[in-house]
C-alpha cells in the first residue's frame, strides 16, 4: 500500500502566529523603548521541526547593528512572554534577523536608472 502523500504548511502557520504574537509583544512591552519602536517583523520561517523561527525585522534606524544588539538582548524576555501567549505545548527559539529587501530593490533601481 503507497504511502499517503501529506503537504502541510503547518511551518507557515506556526511562523505567522509566532510572527503576529511576537509584534504584538513587542508593541505591548517595549513601545516606549526608541530602538524597538521603529522595528516592523516583515517575515518569518519556521526550521527544525518548528523548534525555531527566523523573525525577519525591518527598521528605518540607520544603527541597525544596535537594534538587532537590542532585539538580541530582548529575545529571552520575548520568547517567555510568547509562551504565555501560545496555546502550543512546546515555544520555538526566535531569533531576529535584518531584512535588507528594501535597500537592494533601491540599490537595483538606481544601477537600472544609471543603464539609461
Amino acid at each position: 500500500m503507497p504511502k499517503k502523500q501529506f503537504n502541510s504548511n503547518r511551518g507557515e502557520r506556526v511562523a505567522s502566529k509566532v510572527q503576529t504574537l511576537v509584534a504584538e509583544i513587542l508593541r505591548d512591552i517595549y513601545g516606549d523603548d526608541p530602538l524597538i519602536s521603529g522595528v516592523s517583523l516583515v517575515g518569518a520561517d519556521a526550521h527544525g521541526g518548528l523548534q525555531f523561527v527566523r523573525l525577519y525585522f525591518y527598521t528605518r534606524n540607520l544603527d541597525v547593528a544596535a537594534v538587532q544588539a537590542r532585539l538580541d538582548a530582548i529575545t529571552r524576555t520575548v520568547r517567555f512572554e510568547l509562551a504565555a501567549r501560545m496555546n502550543q505545548k512546546y515555544v520555538p527559539d526566535i531569533k531576529f534577523a535584518y531584512d535588507d529587501t528594501l535597500e537592494r530593490a533601491a540599490r537595483i533601481d538606481e544601477l537600472l536608472s544609471n543603464l539609461k
